[in-house]
């Protein structure tokens, strides 16, 4: 059996589970792929690939060019980058790993934190030799606005409660009964924007929320306004919000996530001095890496022992 690791970045996924366990030749991938060309040259022969979330897709085009793959294993419970159904068609078995949605949600609160105190400047002036160059802002008294209020957005919400932050939501099925159990207010769309002094997005990508956070919606918020998206890149239209940040329609944007991943090293994001940005690291703790690793290895012996694990359908 020939395992491919993929999009190990920091190098570590080999300490996290028992592979000795599978007597199977392993190889580790530590840098993306160029192309879906480049996916398919090198996975060519490999039986079993495990992938680190949506790191890298795996759509028709791919899997129909990997005649050797029996089984896909994705970190995480779902994974919208893998054509389920072109894999079942070419025979492949996909697997999932449990999962934590702790991490995100904190990181959520990293990066509000970090903006509302400009901590990114302020660290950055203190190992240049430099002291105190800007005024921070308090989150007490604040609103809180949530953009989706599924588990994450409501573990976000849970945190606003310690800062003392009045919390508001909208989602397109979103009803004050749903929103009740969480101590949130259900709100329209337009007034979510408009009252929000940190708006966090927390919906799934879909066709429906491609986009969802336009030019309008960010012309709508306030101009001492915090924009923060831990989900997906897409959700928010990355050319909309570089126009709003350099306009200064907005206050800041903290951001774990992008259109492309890994960022691009000329992307104007990296040049605005009112973004905070992190490499699409909220889930990417220890705690989460040990869950991964460990049912991916769980799910390899299964499949060999001709009994699948966690088959997504």
């Amino acid at each position: 059996m020939k395992i491919a690791i993929l999009d190990d970045y920091q190098e570590v996924a080999l300490g996290f589970g028992d592979w000795d366990s599978l007597g199977a030749e392993i190889e580790v991938f530590t840098e993306p792929f160029a192309d879906p060309a480049d996916v398919v040259a090198r996975l060519r022969d490999f039986d079993v690939v495990v992938a680190m979330r949506e790191r890298t897709r795996f759509p028709a085009e791919v899997l129909d060019r990997l005649p050797a793959l029996k089984l896909l294993v994705s970190t995480g419970h779902r994974n919208a980058a893998i054509d389920v159904a072109a894999a079942r068609r070419n025979g492949v078995v996909v697997s999932s790993t449990g999962y934590i949605a702790a991490p995100a949600a904190e990181h959520t609160w990293a990066l509000i934190l970090a903006a509302a105190r400009n901590v990114p400047v302020e660290s950055r002036n203190m190992r240049e030799g430099g002291w105190q160059t800007t005024v921070g802002t308090i989150l007490h008294g604040k609103t809180l606005g949530l953009l989706g209020l599924g588990r994450l957005g409501a573990g976000a919400a849970e945190i606003g409660k310690a800062f003392g932050m009045e919390t508001i939501a909208w989602s397109q099925n979103l009803t004050q009964e749903k929103a009740d159990p969480h101590g949130v207010t259900a709100v329209s769309k337009d007034e979510l924007f408009a009252r929000s002094d940190v708006l966090s997005v927390h919906l799934v990508l879909s066709d429906r929320t491609r986009g969802l956070v336009g030019a309008p919606e960010l012309a709508a918020m306030k101009p001492t306004a915090m924009l923060v998206n831990t989900s997906r890149g897409p959700i928010v239209d990355e050319a909309a919000l570089v126009d709003s940040l350099r306009r200064r329609e907005i206050a800041v944007a903290a951001l774990d996530v992008y259109d492309v991943e890994p960022l691009p090293s000329e992307h104007p994001l990296r040049t605005l001095d009112n973004v905070v940005l992190t490499p699409h690291i909220g889930y990417v703790t220890r705690e989460a890496y040990e869950i991964f690793y460990r049912d991916a290895v769980e799910d390899i012996a299964a499949f060999r022992a001709g009994s699948p694990l966690r088959v997504m359908e």
